[in-house]
């Protein structure tokens, strides 16, 4: 599967950069968040009022094959844009964790679930803990599960 439409790649040139070299290489190469060594995925959405594909690189936290999406802003006070695409197109996403795409179902969540998936992402990136102090806004997470 794959989203249909005209692609707009991050304002950002990092960002940018390593979506297409994880893409160009199956994510053999720029697989990691910078220079941390810590693993990344890929998220494709649908953005919410452009309506143009977006794709940004994720840090991957994953436990029996679902996936956390931790929309942190590295503890800004708002949300990132990318939140936005997933809250009103949860069912048309993307996730790549190796050679293919493939698509997700997502939901943010929230109590004892949102809280056991939290300590899931700080384990796999323990800069999140910090992000969260830093900010008044709770952190959302979804999850991502494989469509069938």
């Amino acid at each position: 599967m794959s989203l249909e439409g005209e692609y707009a790649p991050s304002p950002a040139q990092w960002v940018r950069d390593q979506v297409a070299e994880y893409e160009a290489s199956g994510g053999q190469r720029a697989n990691t968040l910078r220079d941390t060594g810590l693993p990344v995925v890929i998220i494709t959405t649908r953005g919410n009022k452009s309506g143009k594909i977006r794709k940004m690189a994720l840090m991957r936290v994953e436990h029996n094959g679902q996936y956390a999406l931790v929309a942190s802003k590295g503890g800004a006070p708002t949300h990132p844009v990318w939140y936005y695409n997933l809250k009103a197109d949860p069912a048309t996403v993307l996730l790549q964790d190796g050679p293919e795409p493939f698509p997700v179902e997502v939901r943010e969540l929230d109590g004892d679930e949102r809280a056991q998936w939290w300590d899931r992402a700080v384990a796999a990136f323990p800069p999140y803990a910090e992000y969260q102090q830093r900010t008044q806004r709770t952190i959302p997470v979804f999850l991502a599960t494989p469509r069938g």
